[in-house]
């Protein structure tokens, strides 16, 4: 079973689980206790019983291994001059995005990617922009040797460098255990940890949904249904209570990116070449993903199918008003240029997906819409965006396990 199989099954899980409180089969809504002896609030939004259940066997969650994970996520020392972490991408000030068209590197060295945020990707069937990789863990350890990211010459080159950090080796033998407990895996294990506890979902929509009529304004209310209605959105952004992340987790070619100068059948067949020679190797293809023009062909670069060119992971949408500027390219700066290149039917290309047609909203409409997707804003992204909360002062800070969301029963501080 792979990881979108699995993922699947767990939410059909999660799905009995829901009819059978409905039916009053259950009590209350479930505890945020969690058996792996850590200890964590889910937001109003997310059912706790899918975090409980995406928690993977072999990486269970300890407040140790949070607090570690934290540390090593805002640690510079991680790349190969000292001055990129994982969070100069994933910026809290940015709902853990960087704010740029594309993320800048180690030397300012450009990708051609736009940053996701890492809010929910616990959630995501697979990860990046063309889901590359299935797990957190395995989407760690790309950008660290990657030559435009963190750019440390091999993973071992990783593992060295953190064994030489004094504070980090008595914090790695009591969160792993064993003789040499500073590895790769180990390392991956403890920031995916930390990101697994980086949710969101208690926003002005998940208390209009759990019953509160003046949680959101009347113009975010017609947005909502035109978002289920004329402006088709819900096609692709789905949401349902089992899987409230406003996305179906699947690829499409909406035109972004699809310039008519580019040869994309001459990229894609050096990708073919490449594969059929053996040099596809995971290092190879999360370079290729990072180049400009082989990054335009998207999740082809995974499948090498002809229709996936072009297509791209339907971005979730949870706090979208934090994380512009927007598209894979970060192309689009403003929530009103996305509507309106919706509204147009995308950018033709032979590629493009049959769901992507002409809208003809109203300027109303629009203005509705954009309102509507304001209030998908988690009180606690946007109170850390504003420097509110803080969730480290810098490498191991010492600073508490941050409680990273709050129950719909606590107070909203």
């Amino acid at each position: 079973m792979n990881g979108g199989d699995m993922r699947r099954a767990k939410l059909l899980a999660l799905g009995l689980i829901i009819v059978g409180f409905g039916l009053g089969l259950g009590g209350t809504r479930a505890t945020s206790s969690v058996p792996q002896k850590f200890q964590i609030r889910i937001p109003l939004g997310i059912p706790a019983d899918l975090w409980e259940m995406m928690i993977p066997a072999d990486n269970p969650m300890t407040e140790a291994k949070v607090a570690l994970g934290r540390d090593l996520y805002f640690d510079k020392r991680l790349s190969v001059d000292n001055t990129v972490s994982c969070a100069t991408c994933h910026d809290p000030r940015f709902a853990f995005t960087d704010g740029k068209p594309v993320s800048e590197g180690v030397g300012g060295k450009k990708g051609a990617r736009n940053a996701p945020t890492v809010l929910n990707a616990m959630f995501n069937e697979e990860q990046f922009w063309d889901g590359r990789v299935k797990t957190l863990e395995e989407q760690v350890l790309q950008p660290l040797i990657n030559p435009v990211e963190m750019a440390m010459p091999s993973h071992e080159a990783v593992v060295a460098k953190v064994r030489g950090i004094p504070e980090y080796a008595q914090r790695f033998r009591e969160v792993f255990g064993g003789p040499n407990p500073v590895t790769i895996e180990n390392i991956a294990k403890a920031i995916a940890a930390f990101e697994r506890t980086l949710l969101s979902g208690d926003s002005p929509f998940d208390h209009f949904m759990a019953g509160d009529p003046k949680a959101i304004s009347e113009a975010a209310k017609r947005g909502w249904e035109l978002f289920k209605g004329k402006a088709r959105c819900i096609t692709c952004h789905e949401f349902n209570p089992s899987s409230p992340f406003f996305t179906n987790f699947k690829y499409h070619n909406i035109g972004i990116g699809m310039k008519a100068t580019r040869n994309f059948e001459a990229l894609a067949r050096q990708i073919q070449q490449m594969a059929q020679e053996n040099r596809l190797t995971k290092e190879a293809l999360d370079r290729l993903a990072l180049t400009e023009g082989f990054s335009e062909l998207g999740r082809f670069l995974v499948t090498r199918q002809p229709k996936d060119v072009g297509a791209f992971k339907t971005s979730p949408l949870r706090d979208i008003e934090l994380t512009a500027p927007y598209m894979h390219d970060g192309s689009l700066k403003t929530l009103r240029e996305v509507i309106d290149f919706y509204d147009k039917g995308g950018e033709p290309n032979p590629n493009l997906d049959g769901g992507i047609v002409k809208l003809n909203l109203t300027e109303q409409e629009k203005a509705d819409l954009e309102e509507f997707l304001k209030s998908l804003t988690s009180d606690w992204v946007r109170r850390v965006a504003r420097g509110e909360i803080k969730l480290a002062a810098g490498p191991t800070s010492g600073n508490p396990t941050p409680t990273v969301a709050r129950d719909s029963r606590s107070s909203r501080r």
